[in-house]
């Protein structure tokens, strides 16, 4: 049975009051009384119970504490006595508790690790703090380990372990590549808990030798890197689905641990192929709302804030199309101590009674132990008033000697709760905290509260007198409350006056006098009432108003409960709302509220508007110019200016604008100052010093603007200091050893007076310097000089005038001037990935040494020479760019079979830092380019003789020819293919067996062990027999055709158009077409008419980066067509290098061109007029000159032309390649990869096909084979 005490009713009035008043963990003493009272110590702050600290930073442990008087502060350490003065780098803090361990001048932080306790103590008890352990933070080094790649099947699962150093406070784990970039997470991928990094199912893409485990340690503001880890995927055909497999947790079952109020965190991964699907159920209940979150893609159930009611089995069930599997974990929430009641603070006065509790809760049961000043309660001095009774505390009959601060400790396994309470013994005099005279104002028949807040032990009596000698208060007219407050339910004028509070106990007596005024109520005496206002017209609701002389109103007005509209037309007068121009949407309740200080009340109407009646035509104009414009109230920084409108015209003024001009910095230009409503015709402007006004309004109605009124007289305002700094202020270096301050000048309306000057300051940042300033006038610029390279500073720019400085400026970092880089880059190596593309990669340089922004790194390669001709030949490098702090780029567009060497530079603001040493790698073997040229020649009844050169790019060491040949008939059906192979060191072959007079088309390409080149083809015809109508000429070298043809159709294509060219056999004087269209379409052909006899073409118009197919054909000739051609334009981008067609040299030199082949077109029309033959072969040898001649007659290429820019000749004999995609002319441009901003393709033998930086070398014109895009002077060539 609980035994009751018995408290007498006073005593606890008074034990309630003061724990109220006095508590110093609720409510604070007033500030004057806790000067006078004794109190004990009150722990005010401590550091955490687990305190990790910096090991590089002091350590500062925290313990504040107040009382009367101040308490003083000792330490334990490890539960033994911490003597701070015989340790020199250990102090406290004056007036605090709080110590200072100097670990920065020579101390080490391991050193100072244990558990500390903080005693203040003064004459009246000891407050100790919790236990707060120290721990320095660790960020270990990773243990080196040797990393395998990972070579995994796809399909298969996969967990990459992280095993993070175990480090204090734990690391927060990421996975990221070597370019700093997070590794993208997904269903399939995803980091666990734990940081391990699982794969549901690997696919080819996560092929990476980059998945680099990091570990950030926030405490120390470190981050440490694991090795990166290699995985390596291999396909095999089919991959085979698996059903869900758990990758986390194993098992069918596991358990886990939470604390109550921690946040709970469930995880399960799964492998499987598809991909699985995570779903989560609670056991025989709901997941809780509102405090459950699904995170990694589901993988992970998050419950906050949990509790003993989240314990229970949690079943997570993983599922794809195949099955599912799934895991039970038994989850218990066990708890560290809580609070149900923590022990407060107790005031008594002598001989009183009172009991501290102290009452927690956990799981398991936390116990409960008292402390009497730091001191366990059972070795504590006896105090007879005391009595332990478990988690309380009686005291009976307390006395002074009975103060003391209690602690109340509750543990178990996962933690303990410790509260300080203090019991306070006062014997105090009555003290009345309400100020003295205090004036309260109510109004007449409402409540009136008159204060007496009051404190003393024994708790004093309250006792109310009204007027300086009367009788005491009672009755029903007044309630007295608890608190000492006097209530006057309903104030009347006669309760006005002076009241007196006294309180008294046995220690002693106090009064106090307070001032009542009865004001009268405010009443509206003529409220808005009801209107009906016709569309346009105008309205107006009066709200008049009484109230107290010594009161002052304000009036509001709404409508609809709401804000007055944002509109011209409501004009708020002093006690009516007038509304101009009704309209429909003015519909509704307006309110008149006015309120005072004291009181408040409203009254509202409604407004109803109506249509208009029709009125005749009205002329409406603008406005007449406002007149008599005044200027009044000048001030410094002010002026009143009044005006009289002018006539309106039949259309209300909606406002009136206000320009000025200043005569003294723009005279004869007006700016805009400011506009009113048009209701207004006084206005206040804001004016600036040292200006020479002038103002003129305009007014506004519907129909425009008036004429501008005559200026008001000129006002001058006095000079100031300037109000405001340059602005734009930047400090950017011109030179390695200055700095260029630059800022925007300040107007003269801004400078606010004569003398505008700057004061110009800088100093070097994170450096303790001084500012250096001086003193500029008439300039935007100023030049600091000596200055070390590429060094931040700090720069500001403040303006001033003979009057004084503006306000100090805010400051900006700049750069002194940069320098070139000092280092060049380290390690630089190089992968070669196949014959066309290789990947180099660098150490990054010391930023220290770039001396500069740094932009970027190039990279310099250049070939060698050819591994299969070893033959030197002039080098000219190209050059790729590499933006920001890449460390790593792709070299595109190599030659196979090749030598090369490379190096690297560093790049800044300035330019190229020192290069690196070359690099030599070699690129491996790739397919040849078609042979240079087949001739056939030596036609007999059943044979012919094949003549070929060898490919002008053989791209590595050639193996062998293939010849392939079929009859055509007349019809131009191919008949059966034959195919032969020949040995790489012939030159010729001799076809026997063959039909006479029978036409084959022979296809001839090179092989290298690569592979098969592009082919070349070629078409003739065996020689009739005896007795044949045609034999061959005597001595021609070359197959003579049966009936016209049209063979050789060569393309060359750029981006918008192509130079289409062809061989023609047969009579002179054909008319010839080309067809064209886009390839793989079943669109008609376009055909386009060749003018003259010409064999070339230009296709304009072309889209970009399209495959369209072409052929030729003769006009007359029974339709004789060529066979089709297959070319492809090239990608639109834009080119940096110079078109040379627009220059002039290169216009006068084509016109010069044009002129000669004038002059021999004229020459043949005279020989042709005058009888004879004029064979073509006769034109062709006629002209020996290269710079004119259409034709070479050893390789059957266009004649060439070279210059500065290197652009390549078109050559006759040119085929797309096999893939039918069509080199660009270089440039210096390139891919994230590849430098900066390449558009390019990829051939079949993962050739780079694109621009790129640096010239490509010069080739020998052995062949007819070219598959560069035509430059412009190609485009002129093709003329010849």
């Amino acid at each position: 049975m609980v035994r009751k005490m018995s408290i007498p009713t006073s005593k606890t009035s008074l034990l309630l009051f003061l724990c109220q008043i006095i508590s110093a963990l609720d409510v604070p003493l007033d500030s004057k009384l806790l000067e006078e009272l004794s109190q004990p110590p009150t722990i005010t702050q401590q550091s955490p119970k687990d305190y990790i600290v910096d090991p590089r930073e002091n350590i500062v442990i925290q313990c504040e504490a107040k009382g009367k008087p101040p308490p003083s502060f000792s330490w334990t350490r490890n539960g033994t006595h911490f003597d701070i003065d015989k340790d020199a780098q250990v102090t406290m803090k004056p007036n605090s508790g709080t110590l200072v361990i100097n670990i920065m001048n020579g101390g080490k932080a391991e050193a100072y690790e244990g558990v500390y306790q903080c005693t203040a103590r003064n004459e009246r008890g000891a407050a100790i703090s919790n236990n707060i352990v120290i721990r320095p933070s660790r960020s270990p080094l990773w243990t080196k380990e040797k990393l395998e790649p990972n070579h995994v099947r796809e399909g298969d699962s996969l967990v990459l372990h992280c095993r993070p150093p175990v480090g204090l406070p734990p690391p927060i784990i990421f996975w990221m590549d070597n370019a700093f970039q997070r590794l993208p997470q997904s269903e399939r991928v995803s980091q666990g808990l734990n940081g391990d990094l699982y794969f549901s199912n690997v696919q080819p893409e996560d092929t990476r030798e980059d998945y680099i485990c990091y570990a950030r340690f926030n405490h120390t503001q470190t981050i440490q890197q694991k090795q990166p880890i290699s995985v390596k995927v291999f396909s095999t055909k089919p991959v085979t689905e698996r059903q869900p497999v758990l990758l986390t947790p194993t098992g069918s079952t596991s358990t886990k641990v939470e604390l109550r109020g921690n946040v709970l965190l469930l995880e399960c991964i799964a492998a499987g192929l598809p991909t699985p699907v995570i779903r989560w159920i609670k056991e025989g209940g709901e997941l809780p709302a509102n405090r459950t979150f699904f995170e990694n893609f589901k993988k992970t159930l998050k419950i906050i804030d949990v509790s003993e009611a989240d314990s229970g089995n949690y079943k997570c069930i993983a599922r794809n199309t195949l099955g599912s599997v799934h895991h039970v974990i038994s989850v218990t929430v066990k708890a560290a101590p809580y609070w149900i009641t923590a022990p407060r603070n107790l005031v008594l006065s002598p001989g009183e009674d009172g009991t501290l509790i102290c009452r927690a809760n956990g799981n398991p049961k936390p116990s409960i132990s008292w402390l009497a000043n730091g001191v366990p309660i059972a070795i504590a001095p006896e105090d007879p008033s005391r009595k332990v009774d478990g988690d309380t505390i009686i005291f009976s009959h307390v006395q002074e000697r009975s103060s003391a601060v209690y602690q109340c400790n509750a543990s178990n396994e996962y933690g303990y709760l410790l509260a300080n309470a203090f019991v306070n013994v006062l014997a105090e005099p009555p003290r009345i905290l309400t100020p003295a005279n205090k004036l309260y104002q109510v109004i007449a028949d409402r409540p009136a509260l008159l204060d007496c807040a009051y404190f003393g032990s024994p708790k004093p009596e309250i006792e109310w007198f009204k007027g300086v000698k009367g009788s005491i208060l009672r009755g029903n007219e007044y309630v007295f409350h608890d608190n000492g407050t006097l209530e006057i339910p309903v104030a009347q004028k006669n309760n006005a006056g002076t009241y007196t509070c006294v309180a008294r106990n046995e220690l002693g007596k106090i009064q106090n006098e307070v001032h009542l005024e009865i004001k009268d109520p405010t009443m509206i005496i003529k409220q808005p009432e009801y209107k009906v206002i016709q569309r346009y017209g105008q309205v107006s609701f009066e709200c008049i108003i009484k109230h107290d002389s010594t009161l002052l109103p304000t009036v509001t007005w709404l409508k609809d409960n709401d804000e007055l509209p944002d509109d011209e037309r409501f004009l708020v007068g002093k006690d009516n709302l007038t509304i101009m121009n009704v309209t429909d949407k003015d519909d509704g309740t307006y309110t008149c509220i006015v309120n005072t200080t004291l009181d408040s009340v409203s009254a509202s109407a409604v407004l109803t508007v109506v249509a208009a009646p029709p009125t005749p035509a009205i002329i409406y104009a603008r406005p007449n110019p406002p007149f008599d414009l005044e200027l009044t109230g000048q001030l410094e920084r002010s002026v009143d200016l009044s005006w009289i409108p002018g006539d309106e015209n039949n259309s209300p003024i909606t406002n009136f604008v206000i320009e000025y001009e200043d005569a003294l910095h723009e005279p004869g230009v007006w700016h805009y100052q400011t506009e009113v409503p048009g209701t207004q015709t006084t206005v206040q402007l804001k004016l600036s010093p040292y200006v020479n006004y002038s103002f003129r309004v305009i007014a506004v109605n519907r129909i425009g603007r008036s004429q501008p009124s005559e200026p008001s007289e000129q006002y001058l305002t006095k000079s100031a200091s300037p109000d405001e700094n340059p602005a734009n202020v930047q400090g950017i270096g011109s030179e390695p050893d200055n700095l260029v301050i630059t800022w925007e000048p300040l107007k003269g309306f801004q400078s606010n007076g004569p003398g505008l000057q700057y004061k110009v300051s800088w100093r070097q940042k994170d450096v303790d310097d001084e500012w250096t300033s001086v003193i500029v006038a008439n300039v935007s610029k100023y030049i600091v000089s000596g200055t070390p390279t590429f060094v931040p500073y700090e720069v500001k720019v403040q303006a001033l005038n003979d009057l004084g400085y503006a306000p100090e400026p805010s400051e900006v970092i700049g750069h002194s001037g940069e320098d070139l880089p000092m280092v060049a880059p380290g390690n630089v190596q190089v992968h070669v990935i196949n014959s066309t593309l290789a990947k180099v990669h660098w150490d990054p340089v010391p930023l220290k040494t770039v001396r500069g922004h740094l932009q970027g790194y190039k990279v310099y390669y250049w070939k060698v020479q050819s591994l299969s001709r070893r033959s030197r030949r002039h080098v000219e490098k190209n050059i790729l760019t590499f933006r920001g702090n890449k460390t790593f780029g792709m070299l595109p567009g190599l030659e196979p079979y090749s030598s090369y060497k490379l190096n690297v530079r560093v790049v800044n603001g300035k330019g190229e830092g020192p290069a690196s040493s070359d690099k030599v790698f070699k690129t491996p073997e790739g397919v040849p380019s078609s042979p240079s040229f087949l001739k056939i020649t030596n036609p007999t009844l059943d044979s012919l003789t094949l003549e070929w050169g060898s490919p002008t790019h053989p791209n590595g060491v050639l193996t062998s020819y293939t010849l392939k040949f079929q009859p055509i008939n007349n019809t131009h059906e191919l008949g059966p293919l034959v195919e032969i192979r020949i040995p790489a060191n012939e030159s010729s072959l001799i076809l026997k067996n063959l039909n006479y007079s029978t036409r084959y088309k022979f296809y001839f390409n090179a092989q290298t062990s690569v592979g098969s080149g592009s082919q070349i083809t070629e078409e003739a015809v065996t020689i009739m027999d005896e007795a044949g109508i045609l034999r061959p000429a005597v001595g021609a070298g070359k197959v003579q055709p049966l009936y016209p043809r049209i063979r050789n159709v060569t393309t060359a294509a750029a981006e918008t158009y192509a130079n289409i060219s062809w061989e023609y056999e047969g009579p002179d004087h054909a008319n010839f077409y080309v067809e064209y269209g886009v390839a793989g379409s079943k669109e008609d052909w376009k055909k386009e008419i060749v003018n003259g006899s010409r064999s070339f073409f230009v296709l304009k118009g072309l889209t970009p980066g399209t495959a369209y197919k072409v052929r030729v054909g003769a006009e007359g000739l029974s339709g004789f067509r060529s066979s089709e051609d297959v070319f492809e334009t090239g990608p639109a981008m834009a080119s940096r290098q110079v078109d040379i067609a627009t220059q002039g040299w290169f216009i006068g030199l084509m016109c010069a061109v044009a002129l000669l082949i004038l002059i021999l077109l004229i020459v043949c029309f005279i020989r042709r007029n005058k009888g004879g033959k004029y064979p073509v072969k006769e034109k062709e040898d006629a002209h020996a000159d290269p710079e004119i001649q259409p034709m070479k007659e050893d390789d059957g290429t266009f004649g060439e032309y070279s210059d500065a820019e290197d652009h390549k000749p078109l050559k006759k004999g040119s085929r797309t390649p096999s893939d039918r995609t069509v080199k660009k002319e270089d440039s210096d441009d390139s891919l994230v990869d590849y430098g900066e901003g390449v558009n390019g393709q990829f051939n079949e033998d993962g050739s780079f096909i694109g621009q790129y930086s640096g010239k490509k070398e010069k080739e020998p014109a052995e062949g007819n084979e070219s598959s560069e895009a035509p430059s412009p002077v190609n485009a002129m060539n093709s003329f010849v």
